[in-house]
């Protein structure tokens, strides 16, 4: 009789480990696709001349920094 609830659990433990793993493999390929649109809007604004190239060079920094 416990064997079956054994089972049921072993299933649900196995299940908890698959969503961890695929969560982590989501966030990877979130965080590297989030850090190269970041990285791409901090080389358009130091491209930018809407202010002096020092304060565009900063708003890049400040970009990057923003990076995971």
């Amino acid at each position: 009789m416990h064997e079956p609830q054994l089972n049921v659990w072993e299933k649900a433990l196995g299940w908890r480990k698959r969503q961890m793993i695929k969560g982590q493999i989501t966030n990877e390929v979130t965080q590297k696709i989030r850090n190269d649109a970041l990285e791409e809007v901090a080389r358009e604004i130091e491209k930018m001349q809407a202010f002096e190239k020092d304060t565009m060079a900063s708003f890049a920094v400040y970009v990057r920094s923003l990076k995971t």
